[in-house]
């Protein structure tokens, strides 16, 4: 079964994410004290550890939250996901609205050890219902 991993924010855009306890989302907005919440249609980052794995060679200590994501993952390949599919975890309803990004200039990882998974592989999503997401939540692509 999927479940999440850890939960991280950056209070400041353009600052690493750390882990924090849990996410408090909110409909329309995202999460509640990050710095990408908004009105937009990437409100939440979503990352595989599976794919945080192909990093580790070259940066074998890589902590959660270091490519910018706010939810990491284990046991589901996000990035094979369509976007429109609909994510229930915990308390909370996501819709995938973009798969991978533009990596920026100024991307820490890309910098040290020359190349970043999340362009590729993360995933981003908008709160369709609210609440809390904890690590350890499952996931589950309703039916």
């Amino acid at each position: 079964m999927a479940s999440v991993t850890a939960v991280c924010i950056s209070e400041q855009k353009g600052t690493p994410k750390h882990e924090v306890p849990h996410l408090q989302l909110k409909i329309h907005h995202g999460i509640i004290g990050d710095a990408h919440a908004g009105s937009w249609h990437r409100q939440v980052s979503l990352l595989a550890s599976e794919s945080v794995e192909k990093m580790k060679d070259t940066f074998p200590d890589i902590p959660a939250g270091a490519f910018a994501e706010n939810i990491l993952t284990n046991g589901l390949i996000l990035h094979t996901l369509p976007v429109g599919t609909r994510l229930r975890i915990g308390e909370v309803l996501l819709e995938v609205t973009q798969i991978g990004k533009e990596c920026h200039a100024h991307c820490a990882i890309r910098r040290q050890v020359g190349d970043c998974v999340m362009p590729r592989e993360g995933i981003f999503a908008i709160v369709l219902e609210e609440g809390i997401i904890r690590p350890g939540d499952p996931i589950i692509i309703p039916g």
